[in-house]
């Protein structure tokens, strides 16, 4: 499956992409949704990577003496075969690799500055 981000021609469903070997993926973007996400949870059967997303808030049902807790509110899941997960991986580092080029080095850590 070619990535979202090539092509740019408009058509009833939404884009027409250009997949690598030769054949023309329409793209129908009437149902997706946007969420956020600062977190995530993967989990592995042998055919399938499952791979939770959603949130880490503070959780609102705290004892105020207890320590910190935070809560991952999952949002989303989405289920792909082991493929699709490589390709998703490489997709990722060349746009990790981009950014970090044109803006430097992106922290591991949550609240780290550059």
């Amino acid at each position: 499956m070619a990535e979202a981000n090539q092509g740019n021609g408009n058509t009833p469903q939404g884009q027409a992409i250009q997949a690598g070997d030769g054949v023309q993926v329409l793209l129908d973007e009437r149902e997706m949704r946007t969420i956020y996400s600062n977190a995530y949870r993967i989990h592995t059967t042998a055919e399938e990577v499952i791979l939770d997303v959603g949130f880490n808030m503070p959780n609102p049902s705290q004892q105020p003496s207890g320590q910190q807790q935070l809560l991952f509110k999952v949002t989303d899941r989405v289920v792909m075969t082991y493929t699709s997960a490589k390709r998703l991986m490489h997709s990722l580092q060349q746009l990790i690799k981009r950014y970090e080029q044109q803006f430097g080095e992106i922290p591991n850590q949550p609240g780290q500055r550059r």
